[in-house]
């Protein structure tokens, strides 16, 4: 029986899976690394932590599966999407790698739209320039570290850099290079046109494929790294959403897929490259060939409960606090919170956004913050889904993955505030489980992404939304749609004032 492999490049650890062609779960492991932030609204890590940890995640999952390294018959790639990893002409990285919530870039931003136009800019990657986007990245480092720039030779993704130290190979595929804001969306390809705008070379970026498609194979430094087999085929994989996507079986339309990870993004697949009349969401190539998808993503989701965890209960478990958030009223006492402890994206693309609880009041507890931070992340998922139907998409399931999906308060919450039931699979392994399946793909175990869906995935469980506590939920939301139009003459002084302190 051929078993598949797929690693996970996240914000906070590299998570390996060993698949059956059954879809079976053989073996798991993961490892940590830290986040640097530099400054306020930077975010940093070390690729080569990446690195180690993936080695140490895979050498775990095939130990706990019992598997041989000849059994693997190939190996699938995902990871956060837009972070910028530099190379010089010999390999080396030259700098920290700029996470995808790092929003540093906002002149940036504005001098590719400018160079770019912002009518051609939409028609070509299908998104405006955005701060979390690898192209203001690259300017930003031109612009501040040109020594660092002169000695460019290389722009890699996370998960592409994995692939690079595994197989030698400088390689990317369509749903991650979507995201760096220089692939021709339409046409699955690098745009020379915004090259040649920004001034970036070509030769910097790595061969763009399909992502189920074979790009290289394991070299010997990937083995001793890794325990892999030198030789063993590595597909394309995909960028973490996509990835997702394809582990909770959105490869068609009909259902959407919610995922509850650091970030919270609400997915659908797309025939073709539509997008939001107003650009709020993001249009990127699916990693399914032939379509692409259409997404709403807010920075901040389950990194606000960790946020607010390490800040109230440090080390404190989060079934504890979960519990307790069940225990607290919907509407969690008339407290609401806005999630944008990093900015935001989906529906309001602003990097000066910042969280807020507003209606504190002496007759609130812990558990109430908690219920406040899940109840804020499900109105902001709310807002992506509204948009998903403003552009005729009509949903027929919603699919919650992620970390939050493990908590049933936190998919009771999902569902009152959607309106919808929501639907968990039997597999809770997320991205790296969907890169195992296209990794599966590229290697013949299965014909297409599809037939991959098909034969491996199965519901968990299923959570109807409760009708009195939608009626909260409704007059709530309402409450919590005002407080941004309201708060953001307040987010802009705060960030003046703060660029003052900085200089």
């Amino acid at each position: 029986m051929p078993l598949l492999l797929g690693i996970e490049v996240a914000t906070t650890a590299a998570r390996s899976v060993v698949v059956a062609d059954d879809g079976g779960v053989r073996g798991t492991a993961a490892a940590d690394y830290p986040l640097a932030v530099p400054r306020p609204g930077w975010a940093e890590q070390d690729p080569e932590a990446w690195w180690r940890a993936a080695g140490e995640s895979v050498r775990g999952a095939l130990m706990r599966s019992g598997a041989a390294p000849q059994d693997i018959a190939a190996v699938g790639l995902t990871g956060q999407m837009h972070s910028l990893v530099l190379l010089d002409a010999a390999g080396r990285v030259l700098r920290p790698a700029i996470l995808w919530n790092d929003q540093r870039t906002a002149e940036e931003c504005a001098e590719i739209t400018r160079r770019v136009g912002p009518a051609r800019l939409l028609a070509i990657t299908r998104n405006p320039a955005l701060p979390g986007f690898t192209a203001p990245k690259i300017l930003w480092v031109r612009r501040h570290e040109p020594a660092v720039y002169a000695r460019t030779a290389s722009v890699l993704l996370p998960k592409d850099y994995v692939r690079f130290r595994l197989t030698g190979a400088r390689a990317t595929e369509v749903s991650d290079a979507s995201g760096t804001g220089l692939l021709d969306v339409p046409h699955r390809t690098w745009s020379e046109e915004v090259l040649r705008a920004l001034e970036v070379p070509m030769a910097w970026l790595p061969g763009c494929a399909e992502s189920p498609e074979l790009t290289a194979v394991v070299a010997c430094d990937g083995e001793a790294a890794t325990g892999l087999r030198a030789g063993t085929p590595v597909a394309g994989g995909g960028g973490d959403q996509a990835a997702q996507a394809v582990g909770t079986g959105i490869v068609r339309s009909g259902p959407v897929s919610v995922t509850i990870g650091t970030s919270g993004v609400v997915f659908a697949s797309l025939d073709g490259p539509a997008m939001d009349a107003q650009a709020r969401t993001h249009t990127f190539c699916h990693a399914v060939p032939g379509r692409w998808h259409v997404m709403g993503v807010m920075l901040s989701a389950g990194g606000a409960l960790r946020w607010l965890r390490d800040a109230i209960a440090p080390g404190a478990d989060y079934g504890e606090l979960t519990g307790e958030a069940g225990a607290a009223p919907p509407g969690a006492g008339h407290l609401v919170f806005l999630p944008y402890l990093s900015g935001e994206r989906t529906p309001y693309p602003d990097p000066i956004a910042r969280g807020a609880f507003v209606g504190l009041s002496l007759a609130h507890g812990r558990g109430h913050l908690v219920r406040a931070v899940m109840e804020g992340v499900a109105f902001g998922l709310r807002d992506s889904l509204a948009i998903l139907h403003e552009m005729g998409l009509r949903p027929t399931e919603v699919r919650l993955s992620g970390g939050g999906s493990r908590s049933a308060v936190w998919r009771q919450i999902v569902a009152d505030v959607l309106g919808t039931e929501v639907v968990t699979m039997q597999v809770a392994e997320g991205a790296a489980y969907g890169a195992a399946l296209l990794a599966g793909v590229g290697a013949g175990v299965f014909p297409s992404v599809e037939a991959a869906c098909e034969a491996t995935l199965r519901p968990a469980t299923r959570t109807e939304p409760v009708a009195r506590n939608r009626a909260v939920y409704e007059d709530l939301y309402g409450v919590y749609r005002a407080l941004y139009p309201a708060l953001r003459p307040a987010f802009a002084q705060l960030a003046g004032a703060a660029r003052c302190r900085a200089d």
